[in-house]
């Protein structure tokens, strides 16, 4: 097969990530090992990403600055409304532009007042994050530490805090035009409907790939990969961290399960793996 750049040049077929709980652990840096391994699947197949962050978050955590918009064929920030290929910013669209400013001046305030109710043990900084696509509401603050960060996940669960903010959201909102999803440990997106991670398939849709694989976390009901997951343009896989993305669907010491056979044998990635240096294979065995 001929080759350009090191790629093999029928590199018709995607495989398509979510970035936090998919690439990495929420908010943070992804392993060098894993890095590394997805930049040697990159020479047989395109790869991806598509994450509800800005993109200085997502390079905080998959590399540094523009590095990341080279290291992947497509990226998509903020569920897909900042969206790179190639290297290259090619679209942008604007909440405010698209909802008015009354309306998010209405959605802002009513999260502020339903905020101020809420008793935590501890609330730092930033409860409400005005991107270009979406607005993200963290009842805690996204300026909290790690801990603080876990430590909020776990009372989310038992007392269903976000799940509860969201239900009076809809009910406030009902007939305007909002969605809202959970993503990550400590908050949620509103964004306008049809503005979810399905949005970076109508670039993907007109680029003739034979295939486009997606990996996500949040794939239920309610998560931010719900809608992408379950789309008929897509091949949908649900993970649970970044150790089972590789190790599940990528990187299998049993080659006759089901996950194994579905990706690596029709995608060809056998030679991918089979051609990388022992210490490497055994490097990625311990991620």
């Amino acid at each position: 097969m001929e080759k350009m750049n090191g790629f093999s040049r029928k590199r018709n077929i995607l495989c398509l990530f979510d970035v936090d709980g998919t690439l990495t652990p929420p908010r943070e840096k992804i392993d060098p090992k894993l890095d590394e391994f997805f930049q040697t699947l990159r020479r047989k197949v395109k790869i991806g990403i598509v994450g509800g962050s800005d993109y200085p978050k997502i390079a905080e955590q998959l590399g540094e600055g523009d590095d990341v918009i080279h290291k992947f064929d497509y990226v998509f920030a903020e569920n897909g409304t900042v969206q790179y290929k190639d290297g290259k910013l090619v679209s942008k669209h604007t909440i405010q532009n698209h909802l008015g400013e009354e309306l998010l001046q209405d959605l802002i305030n009513f999260c502020l007042s339903y905020m101020g109710l809420i008793k935590l043990p501890k609330k730092r900084g930033t409860f409400i994050e005005f991107r270009n696509g979406m607005i993200n509401i963290s009842p805690i603050g996204r300026s909290c530490t790690l801990e603080e960060r876990k430590e909020f996940s776990e009372i989310d669960k038992r007392e269903k805090i976000r799940e509860k903010f969201v239900a009076a959201l809809k009910k406030e909102f009902a007939g305007k035009g909002l969605r809202f999803t959970k993503g990550g440990l400590i908050s949620f997106d509103v964004f306008p409907e049809g503005w979810d991670k399905r949005l970076c398939l109508d670039l993907l849709e007109a680029e003739g790939l034979e295939a486009i694989y997606f990996f996500g976390n949040e794939t239920s009901d309610g998560g931010n990969d719900y809608e992408i997951f379950n789309d008929p343009r897509t091949i949908g896989f649900t993970v649970y961290s970044p150790q089972h993305t590789l190790h599940n669907f990528f990187f299998q010491r049993d080659r006759d399960s089901v996950s194994y056979k579905v990706l690596c044998q029709k995608l060809g990635l056998i030679s991918v793996i089979c051609s990388m240096k022992p210490e490497r294979k055994q490097n990625l065995y311990e991620i």
